[in-house]
């Protein structure tokens, strides 16, 4: 039997082959579409033996299926660490999605590829991962919902609010705004980006009776 140490360090190397994988399918798959990339290619692109890729996922849908996961989970803790940090600093509910803003515009200013993948997925209906692209985005809107309905509760937003249409609505306006800002204003800074959305929310939320 392996010693503690001795199964950390293979699922320490299993972890950053599979980030590897990760890697190489998002870019080969923005590059050329899905069905265009093949399973030698992400294996080339990373470095790695074919077997390998067969190793950490039974197929290539199966490895696109887990890379979404992946992905849109590292956003969803981004997005709850920015409103925790703001909780514990002692900030409002709009500071706090003020800071979600900020937390999306960082992701995909760091992972654009894997941004375009995902929104382009999410128009898509006939895939076999779509159940699984549901569930994975439902996970990062609930942490804006669970904000804005915080903050009705503690009156600084209005009843009136319609809690998962404004939460999916504000999710949208940062993927769609980072977007165009990648693919066509990318002179822009991350800050003026932000600043931008920000002065939006605090006019549509914050500006609620």
């Amino acid at each position: 039997m392996e010693s503690s140490s001795a199964a950390s360090g293979g699922s320490t190397r299993r972890e950053a082959t599979r980030q590897k994988l990760y890697e190489a399918a998002v870019t080969l798959i923005a590059e050329q579409g899905f069905s265009a990339t093949t399973v030698d290619e992400i294996a080339e692109r990373a470095g790695v033996a074919k077997g390998t890729v067969y190793y950490n996922f039974a197929s290539k849908s199966v490895l696109f299926e887990e890379l979404l996961r992946h992905g849109v989970g590292l956003l969803t803790a981004s997005l709850r660490e920015a409103a925790d940090r703001t909780a514990r600093e002692g900030g409002s509910k709009v500071d706090a999605l003020d800071a979600m803003i900020r937390a999306g515009l960082v992701f995909i200013d760091r992972y654009p590829a894997f941004t375009q993948l995902y929104v382009a997925e999410l128009w898509r209906t006939n895939r076999t991962w779509q159940s699984t692209l549901m569930v994975v985005r439902q996970q990062a809107v609930a942490v804006v919902e669970e904000v804005l309905r915080d903050g009705v509760a503690g009156g600084e937003f209005s009843e009136e609010i319609d809690i998962p249409l404004t939460a999916s609505a504000l999710v949208g306006m940062v993927l769609v705004a980072a977007l165009d800002w990648k693919s066509f204003q990318a002179e822009r800074s991350l800050d003026d980006v932000h600043a931008a959305l920000s002065r939006l929310l605090q006019g549509r939320v914050s500006g609620c009776p």
